[in-house]
C-alpha cells in the first residue's frame, strides 16, 4: 500500500505529492512523520493507493503515524481542493489552516493536573491526628467534602503542599493525573430566552431551506434570535452549527450569551486565544464534546461533522476576507460547506455587502427583511452637527456644543454614551511648521503615529517605535503641528469635560492582552455613568441596554479613501455605531459631527435608509463598471530590492498587455507603485487589472500562471480578487 503525502513544508517546489510505503493502519487524513532526504518531517496523508509509478527500491516508506486516528476530515481534503482550484494556494497551505498550529510539531500536548479525590473518612479521628497549633491543616479539614475532586496544586496554594501530604499519608486523599481544559475567559450573562415574534418566527421556518439565505435587519431587530433558535433547532435534531462574527472584539459578547443559553456545548475558536487555548477548543470540537462553534473568521475550518447550519454575522464586514497568505474570503468557504453537508447558510446585516444584496435582489439568495426594531421602538434620531459653522462661532474644540450638551445630558441621568473614532493613538502625524518635514517610519513608506501614553512614535504596519520629538530634526524647530486626532486624543479631552465620569478606550492599543477585549467590555458593562471611546471595534454588534447618546467625532474620516467602496464603508460603519444606542426601553440619539452634512451618504445614514443608499450605488457602479458588474485583479509584488521588484513588475505588465490585447473584457490594466510603497523594508508595486464578470472567468487562470513566473527568492507575488483596500 502507497500513500499520497504531502510534506509540511511551505515552499512551492515541494509542494506535491510524494509516494510513501505504508501499513494497513495508516488512512486518509493522518499526520505522518516520513524521512525526506537527510531528515524526517511532518506530512499528511492526502491518497491511499495500491500502485505507485515509482520504481519500488526508490520510495521509502513512512515512519510512523502522529494519531491514533485522521484529524483532517474528508469534507476538509475536499475543501483544500476547492481553494486550491479557486484560490491558486499551495496544498500545504491549505491543510496547515485545518490544524491548530500547537499540534503540528507538537508544540502544545494535553494539559494534565494531579487531582485530589476526598475519601470517606472520620471527621474527628482526623481531627485528632492533626497537631491543634496545624491552622491550615485544620481550614482544610473543613473545607474539604468527601466525593468531591480537587486540583492539587489549587489545595497547596491555599492550605500547603506540606498540609495536602499530610493527608494523603492520614488515607483521605487520593491523587491522580486528569486533562484538564484551558478555557477561554467569556463574560457572563444570565440567558433570557426571547419568545420570537411572528416575523422572525416565519423568518426562522423559512431558513431551514438548503440555500443561501440574507436576513437584512435593522439594528436591534432580532437578527441574534432568529440565530439562536435556528442553531436550538439543530441540536434537536442531532446536528451541528456554526456562528462567525467579524472581530475579536465581538467575540466575548457573543460567546457569553450563546453558553448562557448552550452551556458546555459551544467552544470558542479565533485568533486571540493562547496556543493551548486553542489546542483544547480544537479537541473538544473534533471529539463530538462541542456541538456549537463560535469565533472570527478562522472559525469556518473548525472540525465539526454534520453541520446543521452556518451562520455569518454581520456579513458586510471586511475582515471576512484574509488579506495575508493564505488569501480566502470566508463567504466563499461558507458556501462550499453548506453544501457539503446540505444545510442553509444564514448571512445577516443591517448594511448587507453590496454585491450581497444585489445577489439577494436577483434572487440568487433568499432575502428576508426585519424592517423594526424587535422592541417596536423607533430607531434612534441622527442629528447631523455641522462642524463649520461650530468653527464659525468659535468653538475649536473636538466636540461640538450638541455633542457637550447631550454628554452632559446623559451623564446626569445615570446612562451611557459612546464615542466613535476610527482611528487609534493621539495625533495621526507630527509635520515641522517651519520646513514642513513629515515624521515617518524608516522601514515603511508611512507616517508614524504620536502616542501620548508612552510619549512614543509608533508605526501601524511594522509595529516600529520611535521617540516622540519636541523639535525639528531637519531644520531645529519647535513648531511641530500635529495631525488629525486618534482615540487617544478624545479620551483626554472627555476626561477634562467629566473627570468625575469613568472613561473607558477600547482600541487595538488597549486590547493586546487576550483577555482585554471581555474586561473592558464587562467594566462598561456593570458601570453606571461611563463613556466608552473606541474605534470600529465598538460599532458591530455590542448590545448593552444603558447607552442612550452615540457620539461620531469625525464621520467624514473614511469617506476621503481613493477606494470605490468608501462611501458603502461609510454607511456600514456610521450606521452600524449608531445602532448601539436605544437597543432597550430608552430613547437613544446619534450626534453625528461632519464638514460635509450635506453629503448623500449621511442623508441616507440619518434615515436609516439601505435601500435607497443602494439603489444609487448599484447604478453608479453599474455604469461605471465596477463590481458586482466587473472584477478588480490586483497583484502585488514585494520585495526587498527595488530593482528586483520594479524589473519583475514591468515584465510581468508586460505579460499581462500581450494577454489583454484585442480583449474587450479587459476595462482595465495598469503597473504602478503602491500606495504604500515600502512596508517592514520591502518595496511594493502592483497591477490593477479590471475585467468584465465574463473576461474573469477566461483569463483568472492565465493571470494565476503569469504571476507564477515571477514568483522567485526574494519576490513575493500575490493576487488578490477584489480586495477590500489598495494601499
Amino acid at each position: 500500500m502507497f500513500a499520497e503525502v504531502i510534506v509540511d513544508i511551505k515552499t512551492a517546489q515541494v509542494d506535491k505529492v510524494f509516494d510513501y510505503e505504508v501499513s494497513d493502519d495508516i488512512k486518509v487524513g493522518h499526520r505522518v512523520l516520513v524521512p525526506f532526504g537527510n531528515r524526517f518531517i511532518e506530512g499528511y496523508v492526502i491518497g491511499l493507493k495500491n500502485k505507485s509509478d515509482y520504481p519500488i527500491d526508490k520510495i521509502k516508506k513512512v515512519s510512523k503515524k502522529l494519531d491514533i486516528e485522521p484529524l483532517i476530515l474528508p469534507e476538509m481534503l475536499k475543501l483544500s481542493d476547492y481553494m486550491i482550484k479557486n484560490n491558486h494556494l499551495k496544498r500545504v497551505d491549505t491543510l496547515r489552516l485545518f490544524l491548530p498550529s500547537g499540534i503540528r510539531k507538537e508544540k502544545i500536548k494535553p494539559l494534565v493536573k494531579e487531582i485530589v479525590f476526598v475519601k470517606e473518612f472520620n471527621k474527628d479521628e482526623i481531627k485528632k491526628a492533626i497537631r491543634a497549633n496545624s491552622k491550615k491543616q485544620l481550614e482544610m479539614l473543613e473545607y474539604i467534602k468527601v466525593g468531591e475532586t480537587y486540583l492539587k496544586s489549587e489545595l497547596n496554594k491555599m492550605f500547603g503542599s506540606l498540609a495536602v501530604e499530610k493527608f494523603v499519608t492520614l488515607g483521605v486523599f487520593d491523587i491522580d493525573e486528569k486533562r484538564v481544559l484551558r478555557n477561554p475567559q467569556t463574560l457572563k450573562k444570565e440567558d433570557k430566552t426571547v419568545e420570537l415574534n411572528s416575523l422572525q418566527k416565519e423568518i426562522l421556518e423559512k431558513i431551514k431551506e438548503p440555500a443561501t439565505h440574507l436576513i437584512f435587519g435593522v439594528t436591534g431587530s432580532g437578527k441574534t434570535e432568529i440565530y439562536m433558535h435556528s442553531i436550538k433547532r439543530c441540536l434537536d435534531e442531532g446536528k451541528n452549527a456554526i456562528m462567525l462574527v467579524p472581530e475579536i472584539g465581538l467575540t466575548p459578547q457573543v460567546v457569553s450569551l450563546f453558553k448562557a443559553r448552550f452551556g458546555n456545548t459551544v467552544a470558542i475558536l479565533h485568533s486571540g486565544l493562547s496556543m493551548g487555548e486553542r489546542f483544547d477548543e480544537w479537541q473538544r470540537i473534533f471529539s463530538g464534546e462541542a456541538k456549537i462553534v463560535v469565533g472570527a473568521r478562522s472559525a469556518i475550518f473548525a472540525p465539526l461533522k454534520n453541520i446543521g447550519v452556518i451562520i455569518i454575522d454581520e456579513e458586510h464586514d471586511d475582515s471576512y476576507k484574509s488579506e495575508s497568505n493564505p488569501r480566502f474570503y470566508t463567504h466563499d468557504i461558507a458556501k462550499f460547506r453548506a453544501k457539503y453537508n446540505n444545510c442553509p447558510l444564514v448571512l445577516g446585516s443591517a448594511t448587507p455587502n453590496i454585491d450581497t444584496f444585489y445577489r439577494a435582489k436577483k434572487g440568487e439568495y433568499r432575502l428576508h427583511e426585519l424592517l423594526k426594531r424587535a422592541n417596536n421602538k423607533d430607531m434612534p434620531n441622527v442629528e447631523l452637527i455641522d462642524m463649520r459653522q461650530e468653527m464659525m462661532a468659535g468653538n475649536n474644540s473636538l466636540f461640538s456644543r450638541r455633542l457637550q450638551s447631550d454628554l452632559t445630558d446623559c451623564i446626569k441621568a445615570g446612562n451611557q454614551a459612546m464615542i466613535f473614532c476610527n482611528r487609534r493613538g493621539f495625533a495621526s502625524y507630527m509635520i515641522c511648521k517651519e520646513c514642513g518635514w513629515t515624521a515617518k517610519c524608516e522601514d515603511c513608506d508611512a507616517t508614524i503615529v504620536y502616542h501620548k501614553e508612552d510619549n512614543l512614535l509608533k508605526c501601524h504596519f511594522c509595529s516600529r517605535r520611535y521617540k516622540a520629538i519636541t523639535k525639528c530634526p531637519e531644520c531645529g524647530s519647535v513648531y511641530i503641528k500635529m495631525g488629525t486626532i486618534g482615540t487617544q486624543r478624545v479620551a483626554e479631552e472627555i476626561r477634562k469635560l467629566f473627570p468625575m465620569v469613568k472613561v473607558l478606550r477600547m482600541d487595538f492599543d488597549t486590547t493586546q492582552n487576550k483577555s482585554s477585549h471581555a474586561q473592558i467590555l464587562e467594566e462598561f458593562s456593570n458601570t453606571k455613568p461611563c463613556i466608552l471611546v473606541g474605534t470600529q471595534m465598538i460599532a458591530k454588534g455590542h448590545d448593552f441596554p444603558n447607552v442612550t447618546l452615540v457620539g461620531i467625532v469625525d464621520a467624514d474620516m473614511s469617506l476621503h479613501y481613493s477606494d470605490y467602496r468608501s462611501a458603502e464603508r461609510t454607511f456600514d460603519l456610521l450606521t452600524q455605531v449608531a445602532g448601539r444606542a436605544g437597543r432597550a426601553d430608552k430613547t437613544g440619539k446619534i450626534d453625528l459631527q461632519t464638514y460635509m452634512p450635506k453629503h448623500y451618504v449621511y442623508r441616507f445614514m440619518a434615515n436609516y435608509d439601505y435601500k435607497s443608499f443602494f439603489d444609487r450605488e448599484i447604478n453608479v457602479r453599474e455604469v461605471s463598471k465596477f463590481p458586482p458588474f466587473a472584477y478588480i485583479i490586483r497583484v502585488l509584488f514585494s520585495g526587498e530590492n527595488l530593482e528586483d521588484v520594479q524589473l519583475a513588475t514591468a515584465h510581468a505588465h508586460n505579460d499581462f498587455n500581450n494577454l489583454c490585447e484585442d480583449n474587450k473584457d479587459v476595462l482595465y490594466c495598469k503597473a504602478m507603485k503602491s500606495p504604500v510603497s515600502k512596508i517592514q523594508n520591502r518595496h511594493r508595486y502592483q497591477i490593477l487589472l479590471r475585467l468584465t464578470n465574463f473576461g474573469f472567468t477566461n483569463i483568472i487562470n492565465d493571470v494565476y500562471n503569469i504571476c507564477d513566473k515571477y514568483q522567485k527568492q526574494g519576490i513575493n507575488v500575490f493576487v488578490e480578487i477584489n480586495p477590500n483596500n489598495l494601499s
